[in-house]
């Protein structure tokens, strides 16, 4: 049975409903196997106050944003986590190396990582999650910066905020792409009330008439 990362690495090669052949199934096992040796993943967040005030307008912290689609997903929320998180420079060197060596293995493990980064930033929210919880807190599916109409160099506050180049490692170039690459920023709204949003966010979710859905 297929299990969740290399479904997920399989979604990001973009095989959709096409099965996979055997070789690919077996570049993706090796894949993993390498990033659960090369990985040295780390994950900072703060809890910020958010307020959202008509349409398109954001607070969080310090932090202003226009933005409708954030709006939309932070609606009724008091506040908000902002997140960062990386699987470190090894795994750069590591998808650098086999792009000179292996273009086929190249491919698949850049699939490969970005599902593994996907997987470790759930397990941290449902973690964070699992905290709230005790205080009948709720959270709103990870929003990042280049989603919808949220303006990727926001990039750069959240970085500041989170003071993420000494906690982690974690900095960006100056066209707001994070570095090491394998990396992720986001806002998680927190919630009074608990909506029935999958972790995953809309890529994965069928519900299209979801108020909190990106556009």
């Amino acid at each position: 049975m297929t299990d969740a990362r290399t479904k997920e690495a399989i979604r990001y090669l973009g095989y959709g409903r096409h099965a996979v052949d055997e070789q690919t199934l077996a570049l993706i096992d090796v894949s993993f196997g390498e990033l659960d040796q090369t990985t040295q993943a780390k994950s900072v967040y703060r809890i910020f106050d958010c307020k959202v005030t008509g349409e398109d307008q954001v607070t969080i912290g310090k932090m202003n944003i226009k933005s409708r689609s954030l709006g939309k997903n932070l609606r009724g929320c008091k506040e908000a986590v902002v997140f960062g998180a990386t699987l470190g420079t090894s795994v750069d060197i590591l998808m650098k190396r086999y792009s000179l060596t292996d273009m086929a293995k190249s491919v698949v493990l850049q699939a490969c990582a970005a599902a593994y980064l996907e997987e470790y930033c759930d397990d941290l929210q449902l973690s964070i999650g699992e905290e709230l919880k005790a205080q009948n807190k709720w959270l709103r599916p990870r929003f990042s910066p280049g989603y919808g109409d949220f303006d990727i160099h926001h990039q750069d506050d959240i970085l500041r905020m989170l003071d993420t180049a000494k906690k982690i490692g974690l900095t960006m170039t100056d066209s707001y792409m994070l570095t090491p690459t394998k990396s992720v920023t986001a806002i998680i709204g927190i919630s009074d009330t608990q909506e029935k949003c999958h972790i995953k966010g809309c890529e994965v979710c069928e519900k299209k008439d979801c108020i909190y859905r990106r556009n």
